[in-house]
């Protein structure tokens, strides 16, 4: 890697350079739940990451990327959530609107060589990620990097492909083995 520090330092450093001016944004770890805080009061708006995990703040950040300006001004940007406990009824629910977060934080796992794992978060029901939902998110990678992501993510992404990889070229994902 051509910068110092962990991963995660990394990751929070290169989104901070990108986004703190041009998007008011800043990315920071540890918080005990993942939490967007929108910007208020001459403050920046704040992506809080849970505690040190990495692909907390990729998953915390592909929201981000997605959320268009009306939505990062509102904390957790007035997405619907039901935490962990969810009948299989929600749990489809909440497949359909993470398709596209979930192929973007594959896309930036990706970028930053660490492994992406799907999230059904409802392990409390036991209740993992549908086949179908996996096929749809790997559907959207495959879009994604054919026809580029959404801006900012897109911006994120050629950035830490440099920082981790080195600019090398992202394979398509249908052939990656999905982790």
């Amino acid at each position: 890697m051509s910068q110092t520090g962990s991963k995660l330092e990394i990751l929070i450093n290169s989104f901070n350079q990108l986004f703190a001016v041009s998007e008011n944004t800043l990315l920071k770890a540890g918080a005990d739940e993942p939490f967007y805080r929108a910007p208020c009061d001459g403050e920046p708006g704040v992506i809080f990451s849970r505690e040190d995990y990495f692909s907390s703040a990729l998953h915390e950040i592909a929201h981000w990327c997605i959320a268009g300006i009306e939505r990062r001004k509102i904390d957790d940007f007035g997405y619907w959530y039901k935490p962990e406990g969810r009948t299989k009824q929600e749990q489809l629910e909440f497949e359909q609107v993470e398709v596209k977060p979930q192929a973007i934080e594959w896309a930036l796992s990706l970028a930053c060589d660490h492994p992406f794992h799907f999230s059904a978060d409802n392990l409390s029901q036991e209740i993992d990620a549908s086949e179908e939902f996996k096929s749809k998110v790997t559907k959207q990678l495959s879009q994604y990097l054919d026809d580029g992501l959404p801006a900012r993510a897109q911006a994120l992404f050629e950035y830490l492909n440099t920082v981790f990889r080195n600019n090398l070229k992202v394979e398509n994902p249908v052939c990656l083995p999905l982790v």
